[in-house]
């Protein structure tokens, strides 16, 4: 037979061969690994914690709905001894009137229109012109009648409530409420001729104690 068309015969490898040439083939190239895992090793420890606090910062936003807890004014309680004083003159004024030739009555009562006209205004300034907010998150005080002003104290940033009641304040149950805050705009705020102002005052200082134990607790979180 001719070589021409003799079959094949060059032996086939064997199976030790095989292992030997799987042995000897190149490795593969481990740069596409090293490349999907390059930028988390070289993530600083800054972009870690900005990335966290991202993450987070919607949950803290809508951890907890604003809700109103108290919303009050001055009180006409704050005025009783201002009452009590104008009634006292009013009667003076009319004896005298009634006593004294010199002092007619007509004089009199002028007198005692414009001084209740007087206390009557200074009473609807503070009343009208004074309106306080307390929600969960923030501290809302107006102040004016005919132009009014708002401004807004986050409930973190107070620092110290406290309050004061003279002996007839005491009496009635009302008193003075000072609020003293990081904010620059008002960092001391006088609250006068509030009703319930032990009440007013403790509530507000738990609402401030509450945010911060929860702010606090959200950063040793993160």
């Amino acid at each position: 037979m001719s070589d021409e068309n003799r079959p094949d015969e060059s032996p086939s490898p064997t199976a030790p061969e095989q292992a030997s040439s799987a042995e000897n083939a190149p490795p593969a190239d481990p740069a596409p690994a090293a490349a999907a895992s390059e930028p988390a090793r070289h993530e600083s420890p800054a972009d870690k914690f900005r990335r966290e606090v991202e993450s987070k910062q919607g949950s803290l936003d809508d951890f907890e709905n604003e809700e109103e807890l108290w919303a009050g004014g001055y009180s006409a309680k704050a005025m009783i001894g201002s009452w009590f004083l104008l009634v006292v003159v009013t009667v003076a004024l009319t004896i005298a009137a009634i006593m004294m030739p010199q002092l007619t009555f007509p004089i009199a009562l002028g007198i005692i229109a414009v001084l209740w006209v007087i206390v009557g205004l200074w009473y609807a300034s503070r009343r009208l012109g004074f309106h306080y907010q307390l929600t969960t998150q923030r501290f809302i005080h107006q102040i004016g009648i005919l132009t009014r002003r708002t401004d807004r104290i986050e409930v973190i940033d107070i620092d110290d409530v406290s309050y004061s009641q003279g002996p007839v304040e005491r009496a009635l149950g009302v008193g003075t409420i000072v609020i003293t805050s990081s904010d620059r705009t008002h960092p001391e705020l006088k609250m006068i001729g509030i009703e319930k102002v032990q009440e007013v005052a403790g509530l507000i200082d738990d609402v401030r104690r509450k945010e911060r134990r929860k702010r606090s607790l959200h950063i040793e979180a993160i």
